[in-house]
């Protein structure tokens, strides 16, 4: 297929041309390729050309992406479909569903190829809800129990729609096709729309005499109990997918999805960094300088970890294999140190240091001195 044409060349204007020029320039051309109107061959296919450039350069939204990318800006964010969803034809004679069914949904060839009239069984809505965990659960895995409303078979029609002994009948409106044709005038001339069916919604069937619970939908609002398996290893943010645990669908089709977020709850002294966690650890100046063992926690527990002679503040110890799991094995525990001075001090605490000071000085100056 060639490559498409610019849109503003197609409606015949400059590039920032605005809104007002668009639709003038659109209606006349409209007037003048419309098949009803304009038999000639081509007419068909210039008159979507049209209407799609339309559609894109009376859309702010559509026409700042086509402004600075050009077709690429469209093609890559908007589907065919999504180029015309939301375009107004109305102050211009010109019912968008026509264009939809008349002209790209088979009627004159087969179009762009996308159909509007929508029939027989739909899918259930997709539901989405979200649980709160611990660390210690999101570490080890766990399972939990979710209640959630939910769209199910009417428990006394099965689904079906219709009165326990009764029958699911042609639709006496549509004569089964699911749709209605009506027709109405425009400044083309008379138009022919196809729409889905209103009573049957789509099916082409009836229920003879309507459920007296679902009132003839085929469904219901329950409470549902799930349980929930979730990994170990599990992120904060990150969602599961529970195929076909939304909503049920409409005269027998499948069931939407349920996805289920997770939040993981603050831990009062760890804190998760990816698959690592981050413990702030103090210690006072002579167990950093004279080395030390103290307790800290960790995930599920607590453990021993040994502070080397000399450890600086701001120093980081790790402890391997003490982080959240993957696939990848085992992150690890990040001990953060931080040495702590003592803003009051007993008075032999401050003789001790005192003399500890005097060392630091004649240390110092035998260094100066090379002595």
């Amino acid at each position: 297929m060639a490559s498409k044409r610019d849109y503003y060349e197609v409606l015949g204007l400059q590039k920032g041309a605005s809104a007002e020029d668009v639709k003038k320039a659109f209606r006349k051309l409209a007037f003048q390729y419309h098949p009803d109107r304009n038999k000639e061959p081509g007419s068909e296919e210039k008159f979507k050309e049209i209407s799609e450039a339309y559609a894109v350069l009376s859309d702010p939204a559509k026409k700042e992406k086509y402004d600075a990318y050009g077709h690429a800006g469209i093609s890559g964010a908007y589907s065919q479909e999504d180029i015309f969803r939301g375009a107004d034809f109305s102050d211009i004679g010109i019912n968008i569903e026509d264009i939809f069914n008349r002209f790209f949904g088979g009627g004159f060839g087969g179009g762009f190829g996308f159909q509007r009239i929508r029939t027989g069984p739909q899918p259930g809505r997709n539901l989405q809800t979200a649980v709160e965990i611990s660390l210690e659960q999101a570490a080890s895995g766990t399972e939990v129990e979710l209640s959630i409303n939910r769209l199910d078979r009417c428990s006394r029609c099965g689904g079906s729609g219709a009165e326990p002994g009764t029958n699911i009948v042609s639709c006496p409106k549509c004569g089964g096709s699911g749709q209605t044709q009506r027709t109405v005038s425009s400044p083309f001339g008379r138009m022919m729309t196809v729409t889905t069916c209103d009573r049957c919604q789509g099916r082409g069937r009836t229920p003879e005499k309507p459920c007296s619970k679902c009132r003839g939908d085929g469904v219901e609002q329950k409470r549902k109990t799930i349980n929930i398996k979730i990994p170990p290893g599990i992120d904060e943010d990150e969602y599961l997918t529970l195929r076909g645990q939304g909503d049920v669908g409409l005269y027998g089709g499948p069931a939407g999805d349920l996805y289920v977020g997770v939040r993981i709850k603050q831990h009062p002294q760890l804190i998760r960094r990816g698959q690592d966690i981050i413990y702030e650890a103090e210690i006072n100046y002579p167990q950093a300088a004279l080395g030390a063992e103290i307790t800290v926690p960790i995930i599920g527990g607590e453990s021993k970890l040994k502070i080397p002679a000399g450890t600086q503040n701001g120093a980081i110890l790790r402890m391997r294999g003490l982080g959240m799991p993957s696939g990848f094995g085992k992150g690890d525990q990040l001990v953060h140190i931080s040495v702590k001075v003592p803003q009051k001090l007993s008075k032999k605490q401050r003789e001790l240091l005192e003399e500890l000071n005097k060392e630091f000085i004649n240390e110092q100056k035998k260094g100066w001195f090379g002595l």
